[in-house]
């Protein structure tokens, strides 16, 4: 077959071809970037779903809206004036989870050799999709407070890229929060160079101990100019279900107009279904106690894989740890002559039975074969402190 050109610049995820390796019995994982289904609230939504298709069940199980179940998109709306940003229902589209956003703005934006800016690095799928529609991706660094505007901003001027894609808040992979100077400072840089940000925000929900800064979309309010040039792109996946596949785009209005059309050629609508039973949920003020009892848990275990590692592997590696989220990112040090080179070492800690994902494939290019990114959301304090020290046995 003929396979069309678009698809020379893709190859299938690094990650998912991990997950055929951890079929192996007794193996301990930090792969998969999981939420842990045992922190699901699964009395919760089948309350949910049996209250939706007692009450009206045929609107529910026809088709829909291609902009949304209209409760939900007022319980989306609702949710985010919770989260300090100012939302009607009719500026946002709900989508099958974010990365169907995702997905739709490389549709709507991206056009064969368009330039695009990420964190470097930065989730792996978002590196796929945009180099699906031609992109030409350009990485910014990053360290601990998130990407490096000075950076940024130089690359901006230098490349006039059609977009820029974050994730500020507890980063897939680097765990990293985007400082509040900084957020404003993008704001400002987005708002004066007219370049559409994209910021990405599945983990905020999930912070340990405070609150992170504001989300770029709640701060655009206080900068001027900034809302005409920010899309921002939720889910519900992290903090209810990924398996109903709902999340959200807000954007400006042009921008959500062009992504609403595209998504009638792709699904037609999100699952009615679905949509009902997030929006049944958010009625029932159970959200804010499942996400302490998930908040908790996922506190410990990274504190647990902290103390772990420096136990266990010391100073050949080193790392920032997280203050919310789902992932840890490491930099083997190669100290005294150690193994530095994380895909060897993910090789021998799968002989350890162990897995975790090495950092290269998070880079658009350039990559720093000397990382690696571990999740600590779906294993228990028990496992972690053994899979730690497999893996310092591995080294």
């Amino acid at each position: 077959m003929q396979f069309a050109t678009r698809l020379q610049n893709v190859e299938t995820s690094a990650i998912r071809e991990l997950f055929k390796l951890l079929g192996k019995p007794g193996i301990i994982s930090f792969a998969g970037g999981f939420p842990d289904p045992a922190l699901f609230d699964a009395q919760g939504i089948a309350q949910a779903s049996a209250a939706v298709l007692a009450s009206n069940p045929g609107p529910v199980l026809q088709y829909g809206a291609t902009e949304g179940f209209g409760p939900l998109r007022e319980g989306i709306a609702g949710f985010m004036a919770g989260k300090g940003a100012s939302v009607t229902p009719e500026g946002l589209i709900v989508t099958t989870g974010s990365q169907q956003a995702l997905d739709l703005i490389g549709k709507t934006m991206i056009s064969p050799g368009d330039k695009v800016i990420v964190e470097a690095p930065t989730f792996l799928a978002t590196i796929q999709c945009f180099r699906l529609y031609g992109a030409q991706i350009i990485g910014a660094p990053i360290d601990a407070d998130g990407v490096d505007v000075d950076k940024l901003e130089a690359l901006i001027e230098e490349h006039r890229p059609k977009l820029v894609y974050l994730i500020p808040t507890f980063g897939n992979p680097s765990g990293a929060t985007l400082s509040l100077e900084r957020r404003k400072r993008i704001l400002e840089i987005a708002a004066r160079t007219q370049t559409l940000v994209v910021e990405d925000d599945p983990y905020g929900e999930l912070y340990f101990d405070q609150a992170p800064p504001p989300s770029l979309l709640a701060l655009s309010a206080d900068v001027p100019g900034s809302r005409d040039w920010l899309a921002h792109c939720g889910s519900f996946s992290k903090i209810l279900s990924p398996g109903l596949r709902v999340g959200w785009m807000i954007a400006p209005p042009e921008l959500l107009a062009k992504a609403t059309m595209c998504k009638q050629f792709s699904d037609a609508h999100t699952s009615n279904l679905t949509q009902a039973i997030c929006a049944h949920y958010l009625t029932m003020d159970r959200l804010n106690d499942t996400l302490k009892v998930v908040r908790r848990t996922y506190a410990e275990r990274a504190q647990v894989m902290a103390e772990s590692l420096r136990r266990e592997l010391g100073d050949a590696i080193d790392f920032n740890q997280p203050q919310g989220g789902m992932f840890f990112w490491a930099r083997l040090t190669g100290d005294r002559g150690q193994l530095s080179d994380a895909t060897e070492f993910a090789q021998r800690a799968i002989d350890k039975l162990v897995a975790f994902v090495p950092g290269a494939p998070f880079y658009a290019h350039d990559p720093d074969h000397h990382t690696l990114r571990l999740s600590f959301a779906t294993a228990d304090v028990a496992k972690i402190a053994e899979g730690i020290a497999r893996l310092g046995q591995a080294l």
